[in-house]
Parts: C-alpha cells; sequence; structure tokens
C-alpha cells in the first residue's frame, strides 16, 4: 500500500513541509480548489499541483475530489454536457499521472455532523454525530451550518433541490448514478485511471434524501453496474462502520481487489446512530483496525492508504477533522500495523 495525506491547497494550516516529514508518507491527496463542480480544471492548474507535491519530495497520484454536480446526480437537462466536463478531467488529471481519483454520489450533503468540537475525557476535542440533534435540525430554516453543507445555496435553492430528490427516490439516483459509470468508467479505463466512489457519511437517508453508497449489498450493486477494475471503491471505515450492521472486515476481504483507496480511522458508538470520533488504533474505539488491515492485504489489497478524520490535540487549532498532529499519529499507526499484517502473511 500506498501512505498518503490529504492536503487541502496552499490555505491549508498543514504545509507540504510538514507532511513529507511524516514516517512512510509517499505522496498527498488533494484536488484542484478554485473552479466550480462541473467545469474542466485547465492543465496548468493540475501540474502545478503536481509540481509543489514533487518539489518537496511528495507524489500526486490521487485526487479527492472531482465533485459531481447535483444536475448529474439529479439526471436533468444539463447532466450530458456536465459528464462530458467530468471525463475531460479524468482524462487530464490520467494524462499528469494521478492514479485514482475519489467521489462520492451523495445528494446535497457531503459528510455530516451534528459536532465539530465534542469534548473528550483526555482534553482533544472531535467530530461527533447524534442521530436526534439532527432530526431536530431543518436546513431549510438555516440552522444546519457543518463541514457537510453547502452554505452556497439560497433557501429557495436549497428547497428546490431537496424537493427534486424527494421525487427522484433511491431508485432514480441509481438510474442517474448508472448512466454517469456507463460514461465515465470506459474513459478511466483508457486513461489508466481507477475511479473510487466514497461511501455516504454516514451511511443513512436524511432530511428526505435518499442516500445509497450505505451497505454491503448496495457496494455489491454498484459494482456490478460497471464490472470493471476501474469502477471501485474507496473503503472509509468510519463512514460505513458508523452503521452496525456493516461488518468491516469481512466487506474489506470481499471487494478488496475493487478497493482503491482506503480511508482508515476508528469511531467510538455511542448508542443508536450515535458515535464520536476517537484516535486511530483499535483500542480507541469500536473497530478491529488490525483484522482491517489483514482482511484487506490477504485479500490483494495493493491501493492507497490515508488516515482519515483526526481529533484536535495539544491545542491544535485548524480545519475540523483534518488537522496535522492527530492524523500523523493516525498515519504511523496506520504503517505499523500494515507492516505487522504484511510480515504475518508471509510466514
Amino acid at each position: 500500500m500506498k501512505l498518503t495525506m490529504r492536503w487541502y491547497g496552499d490555505d491549508d494550516p498543514v504545509t507540504l513541509s510538514h507532511i513529507r516529514q511524516i514516517p512512510t508518507m509517499t505522496g498527498i491527496v488533494s484536488a484542484v480548489y478554485d473552479v466550480s463542480p462541473g467545469k474542466v480544471w485547465s492543465n496548468e492548474s493540475i501540474e502545478a499541483l503536481k509540481a509543489k507535491a514533487n518539489a518537496n519530495g511528495l507524489e500526486f497520484e490521487v485526487v479527492e475530489s472531482v465533485p459531481v454536480p447535483e444536475d448529474i446526480k439529479l439526471g436533468n437537462e444539463n447532466a450530458d454536457e456536465l459528464i462530458e466536463n467530468y471525463c475531460e478531467n479524468v482524462r487530464r488529471l490520467g494524462k499528469a499521472g494521478v492514479k485514482c481519483i475519489c467521489y462520492n454520489f451523495m445528494p446535497v450533503f457531503d459528510w455530516l455532523r451534528s459536532e465539530l468540537e465534542h469534548q473528550q475525557k483526555d482534553g482533544a476535542n472531535a467530530l461527533a454525530y447524534d442521530q436526534k440533534t439532527v432530526e431536530a435540525m431543518d436546513p431549510l430554516k438555516g440552522d444546519l451550518s457543518l463541514p457537510g453543507w453547502d452554505a452556497s445555496y439560497t433557501k429557495d435553492q436549497l428547497k428546490g433541490l431537496i424537493s427534486q430528490y424527494h421525487e427522484l427516490g433511491e431508485e432514480g439516483l441509481w438510474k442517474n448514478v448508472e448512466k454517469f459509470l456507463k460514461k465515465v468508467i470506459p474513459v478511466a479505463k483508457a486513461a489508466k485511471v481507477n475511479m473510487a466512489i466514497h461511501p455516504d457519511d454516514p451511511p443513512w437517508g436524511m432530511f428526505g434524501l435518499p442516500r445509497i453508497i450505505t451497505t454491503e449489498e448496495n457496494l455489491e450493486r454498484f459494482l456490478s453496474i460497471v464490472d470493471e477494475k476501474e469502477n471501485g471503491l474507496t473503503f472509509c471505515t468510519g463512514s460505513l462502520g458508523a452503521a452496525v450492521s456493516n461488518d468491516l472486515v469481512k466487506m474489506a476481504g470481499k471487494f478488496a481487489k475493487r478497493i482503491h483507496f482506503a480511508h482508515l480511522r476508528n469511531i467510538l458508538i455511542t448508542g443508536d446512530r450515535q458515535f464520536e470520533e476517537v484516535g486511530h488504533p483499535s483500542k480507541c474505539g469500536s473497530f478491529d483496525m488490525y483484522a482491517i488491515a489483514k482482511s484487506l492485504i490477504s485479500n490483494g489489497f495493493d491501493g492507497y492508504v490515508r488516515p482519515d478524520h483526526g481529533r484536535m490535540i495539544w491545542g491544535e487549532k485548524g480545519r475540523y477533522g483534518y488537522g496535522l498532529y492527530d492524523r500523523s499519529l493516525g498515519a504511523t499507526y496506520l504503517a505499523g500495523i500494515f507492516e505487522a499484517a504484511e510480515k504475518e502473511l508471509k510466514k
């Protein structure tokens, strides 16, 4: 596997010089952030990002993400043009040496939490989720302002989007993801790029919006739409594992050869659809991280790995979930368990 770290560009408080000092770190996971979803990224922007990484001794082989516009997810009259733009981005990234693109098909939201600075016993703070708190929120009244929320929508735009998704439903969303895959995956195959869809986070519907990348059964359905290696997964333990019905060790093994990117982190499940994010080691939360790593490796995984959301520790302030210190601890822990698993399997 190749160990990587998410980097949000020049405005990220975590610098490339910080990232290069993390033991066994090979590269960054980043994107072109100054282009709106649906637009084509310039070759100059892509090459500039690659050059910055390379100048710091790091590779740029993973993009997270090339956003999928709502028009594509909804399958409206703009979808065909926007899918072609998406394909062009895949071509350009492949030409620049990118090997993997992480993306999602979540309506309106990206990842969602109910608390950004949940205080923990050791003095750290972390992201947390409580279903009852979320259910009490009304995005149409403006009382939802969290990392996964696109605050650029007006209330009327938001109301229209939610109404359209209510009408579309899960099967309509499946239909639109099928159209997307059948156009994009052949382009990705030609460009030698693996597409890796990220699970919905958390893996259940909210505010009446459909979510489909949620369970073992749905992942299997997704992969069967275009049964090619390039149509693959981002295996995010924190997202999938929030649903206790998802057996992460089993899923890691079952899908290992179609997992191109792994977001590995731990969470502590504290109730029904209630959890908080914790340190990466198994002892800190509800997942057996070593068993997950071993299951991935023993079943043929050979992709990219990154530590995922970290706590804020040692007084650090920064982008929620994406500080330096705890993610660095997570990175070195992941490097250790993968080394141990690889050596055990060679015996």
